[in-house]
């Protein structure tokens, strides 16, 4: 009961993750702004391209995974969520503004239990496979 909590956990963290941060960069690009990610290793347009380049592939590692297909791809794409946060939030010179530590703490926390949802749903589907 716990792992296939875990597992819709995942699913619904990175769905949501990926839609939003498509949205984001999807109106970052249109209106020719750039957006302010202080995590992330990249400026400016690139910025913009990566988050929305990254995120329409991991909204399709999302689907495929729930699908039961290509699980060992989501758990990496989990996998690289949670450093790409870890490596930005404790890392680097990023600093936090009064009341930001709770949200990024809790997020990273959901990024974690994401990539134990990630395994499971990996470890359920290559059993799956062994059995026919």
């Amino acid at each position: 009961m716990a792992k296939a909590l875990a597992r819709y956990f995942s699913f619904v963290f990175h769905g949501l993750l990926a839609v939003i941060l498509i949205a984001a960069s999807g109106v970052a690009l249109a209106s020719g702004q750039a957006l302010r990610l202080d995590v992330l290793p990249w400026t400016g347009f690139t910025l913009n391209c990566m988050v929305f380049i990254g995120s329409l592939f991991g909204l399709a590692i999302v689907v495929l995974a729930f699908r039961r297909q290509l699980p060992a791809l989501f758990f990496v794409w989990a996998l690289a969520v949670a450093v790409l946060m870890l490596k930005g939030y404790l890392f680097s010179s990023y600093y936090f503004e009064p009341g930001d530590l709770g949200l990024a703490l809790f997020a990273m926390a959901a990024a974690l239990v994401a990539i134990a949802g990630a395994w499971f749903q990996m470890r359920a589907a290559f059993q799956i496979q062994k059995r026919y």
